[in-house]
Order: C-alpha cells, then structure tokens, then sequence
C-alpha cells in the first residue's frame, strides 16, 4: 500500500510538470528611458532683498515608454538652491515659496489640470535651516512639476521662484559683569 502511495505521488508530480506547471514565457516589459532637457543657462544667482539665491543643476527630465513614445512620467524640474542672507543686522525665517513658469510674453504657463503647483517647502524638522542669521545660508533640493508647454523651444522667458520670508532685526548685546579676584590683602 505505502508503495503504491508512493508511485502516485511521483506519477502525479511527473503529469503536473509535463501538463502545466512548467514556466510560462515571460511577458516583454517595455524600456523606460529618461528625456533630459536642458536649462540654459543650467545655473544663475540673484539677489532680492536681504536675500541672494542661487539655482544649479537645473534640468527637466521626463520619463519615455521607449518605442510606443507613451510618457510614463511627466516633465520635473531639478536643481539644487541655496538661499543666503546677506544682511549684515537682519535675520530672517523661511517660510515658504512658489515657483512659475514665465512664457514669452510675460504670463504664467499653467500646469496640466492633473498636476501639482510647484512649492518650495521649507523643512521645519530638527537641524533644517529655518531661520537665517546674518551670512548664514541654506541648501535646499529643488523637484517641481514641469507644464508640458514649456518644454518646446521658445516657450518658456524664465522660472520665478516667490519666496516668503521673515525679516527681524538681528541685535548683538554684550553683557558686562565687575568682578575682582580675591578679597584683597590682609
């Protein structure tokens, strides 16, 4: 009896590997490549304010289904900014900013319905830099939705970064304690 349990539990296992259970082919999975379109020029520093900013790295990347061209991942803006006060009395507190798309005639380039409107957050978690005294400065990693309409040649004047700060008056004060060593002489 245990024998010829044996031999159906084998014969079984012979059947369900010729029959079914072998690999199926696997399906082709599509290659997605990234499009990188550059920002000329890729860096620039301005100043507004007690406050001077500088944008590098910038690229715009989206993400191509290569062959059918279908986009998996709209366009997104990419750089690096840091934000420095330059104010030699003043600190200020980050709070926040926006950034548009400016096109050639001067006017906002709206992004598609199904997107987000770009924001600078700025973290307010332990060791991020908030508040900046006087010659301080902070680094902040820039990823915002790019409109599609932007991305042909000549579209796009320029990219406009709202920030809103904070300014309060940055004071040093010395505080003067009279002491003498000793009690004198006796």
């Amino acid at each position: 009896m245990l024998m010829r349990t044996g031999v159906m539990a084998v014969s079984a296992a012979v059947a369900a590997m010729m029959f079914g259970c072998s690999p199926q082919p696997g399906a082709t999975v599509a290659v997605v490549k990234d499009k990188i379109y550059s920002v000329t020029p890729a860096a620039m520093k301005v100043k507004s304010g007690i406050v001077t900013g500088e944008l590098t790295e910038m690229k715009v990347t989206e993400r191509i289904e290569e062959g059918s061209g279908r986009i998996t991942s709209p366009a997104k803006l990419s750089g690096k900014l840091v934000l420095k006060n330059v104010s030699a009395d003043q600190s200020l507190r980050l709070i926040g900013g926006k950034v548009l798309y400016i096109d050639m005639q001067g006017k906002p380039i709206k992004l598609e319905e199904n997107r987000t409107a770009p924001m600078l957050r700025i973290a307010s978690s332990y060791g991020s830099q908030e508040r900046l005294d006087p010659g301080q400065d902070s680094t902040q990693t820039l990823d915002a939705d790019f409109p599609a309409a932007a991305l042909g040649a000549k579209k796009l004047k320029e990219i406009r970064l709202e920030l809103s700060y904070i300014p309060s008056a940055f004071r040093e004060e010395a505080l003067n304690f009279n002491v003498s060593i000793g009690g004198g002489e006796k």
